[in-house]
């Protein structure tokens, strides 16, 4: 109880320096209670009380600065921390339990706690709630990221309210500061050559909570990642093609084989940055129409940033598709082939996913003689080091290496302007085909090269599937057997004796 007719109540944070103590109130305003603001709340911790207080609260009064900051608490994330603090702490997997940890060492009502993440450098930490929230957890954001990593706490009410709670995002009274944000320090950027960031997270030594992993140029500004626990701390694809990825430092210890062995994958933020086009390699060696398809493909890539070349006339396949890896500036290049006519409205932004193990891409193309729709003839999106790599072990020199179908129309595949080149381009993927049985797939696609045939040489396309079927069934599937229709030399001498009215049509 007051024994003069005003009590002042003060905090012995703010500036009093040059405060006129003599002052009084009005005689029409003795009744209020008088408060006087801080810079950053409506109550600044100053107020004079008349003895006998009426409910009125008069805050019309001048600033009295907030001068000294709370005590300051420091969790590590592992990159160190820039700023004095009273008391440390090593983060442990979540916020919560670390948090919980450090503040059982403090013996203030409220403290600030900091995070070696964030960049302090500007912030000012004489901020304080008004006087209805003092015994709420005040989060301030990281950048764009709400759940940030800077808390206001009153020590007492967060052991309270957090004593059965699982996560921290459950704690009942939090104030997410709307209008005060404190930057990240600048995540480390780790540029390698991999064509997957696989192997370079491997070997990687973290010494801070998330890394952005590049095969370009690092992405700048890049999204903060919540890391308020295990369950939010997402990787984060920087562009289409993973070209940056940003990885949190959990990530390394549940890595196999490609980053979708990590739970946790974020894609919906800002992909402002692209990827570097990938190469188009023209490949051909006489085909008929090759020239018309060419131009076609150069009208598509008119509007395009991709590079196209043209590798022609190199003998044997394992050669002429290692020719075009070899002049391809791209880690994957998009391989179009002679008998194809590409659609106008393929993608040629398309990237391969960098989160998975290097592979070949095969799209889908149209066959007008038999109306399949699957990867034969179609547009191939190659990785350059697996063909380089690639000797042609198998019978087909895409299937022998890690791929993926991608079920998206790259054009029309015309191969059947002459008999020979239609009933070869038959024989050898029905081959192919053949081998691969049983497979329900490609079961129904044996047989419809088998029974239908359309277009003037069409007949020959269902010739040359029928002619495999029985070559396949004659060498008893012997693989040796089957590796020679792999080239056209043998291919063209066992169609002379067998087929030899394909040249003569052919000619006609």
């Amino acid at each position: 109880m007051s024994r003069t007719r005003y009590l002042w109540v003060l905090d012995s944070r703010n500036d009093y320096s040059g405060f006129d103590w003599t002052w009084e109130p009005v005689p029409w305003e003795s009744h209020q209670t008088h408060v006087w603001p801080s810079q950053h709340q409506e109550n600044g911790g100053t107020c004079l009380v008349p003895k006998t207080p009426g409910t009125e609260i008069n805050r019309n009064h001048t600033v009295i600065p907030r001068r000294q900051p709370s005590d300051i608490v420091g969790i590590d994330l592992g990159n160190g921390i820039d700023i004095q603090c009273h008391v440390k702490t090593k983060y442990i997997s979540d916020y919560l339990g670390t948090l919980r940890r450090v503040l059982a060492k403090v013996s203030n009502q409220h403290v600030w706690v900091v995070s070696s993440v964030c960049d302090y450098s500007n912030f000012d930490f004489t901020w304080h709630p008004s006087e209805w929230q003092q015994q709420m957890l005040h989060v301030f954001a990281s950048g764009k990221q709400e759940f940030g990593d800077t808390f206001y706490i009153h020590v007492p009410s967060f052991f309270k309210r957090s004593e059965n709670l699982a996560l921290l995002e459950w704690f009942d009274t939090i104030n997410f500061v709307a209008d005060i944000s404190v930057p990240r320090r600048p995540v480390p950027v780790c540029v390698h050559d991999n064509d997957s960031h696989v192997q370079a997270i491997r070997q990687y030594d973290f010494t801070s909570p998330v890394v952005q992993f590049s095969t370009s140029r690092a992405v700048d500004p890049v999204p903060e990642v919540n890391l308020w626990r295990a369950e939010t701390k997402a990787i984060m694809p920087l562009t289409p093609g993973a070209t940056s990825v940003l990885i949190p430092r959990e990530v390394k210890t549940v890595l196999r084989n490609q980053l979708y062995d990590y739970p946790v994958i974020d894609r919906a933020h800002d992909r402002s940055m692209l990827d570097q086009p990938l190469d188009v390699v023209f490949i051909s060696n006489g085909e008929y129409g090759a020239d018309h398809h060419y131009q076609c493909l150069q009208l598509a890539l008119v509007d395009q940033p991709n590079k196209l070349h043209h590798v022609q006339g190199v003998n044997g396949r394992v050669a002429a598709y290692q020719a075009a890896a070899n002049i391809s500036t791209s880690p994957w290049f998009f391989a179009v082939f002679a008998k194809l006519q590409v659609n106008t409205d393929f993608n040629w932004a398309w990237q391969p996913d960098r989160m998975q193990q290097p592979k070949h891409y095969i799209f889908h193309a149209l066959n007008p003689v038999n109306h399949l729709i699957y990867g034969h003839q179609a547009t191939i999106a190659y990785n350059q080091q697996l063909v380089l790599e690639n000797i042609g072990p198998g019978l087909d020199f895409t299937l022998d290496q890690a791929h993926e179908v991608v079920p998206v129309m790259s054009g029309t595949a015309y191969y059947d302007n002459d008999p020979w080149t239609c009933w070869r381009t038959a024989f050898r993927e029905c081959i192919k085909l053949q081998h691969s049985l049983p497979d329900v797939e490609n079961q129904y696609r044996l047989d419809q090269w088998l029974s239908v045939g359309e277009g003037v040489n069409g007949h020959w396309s269902t010739q040359g599937a029928q002619d495999a079927v029985d070559y396949y069934q004659e060498v008893n599937g012997q693989f040796s057997a089957l590796k020679k229709t792999y080239e056209w030399e043998w291919l063209a001498s066992y169609a002379l004796v067998l087929r030899p009215e394909l040249f003569t049509a052919s000619k006609t």
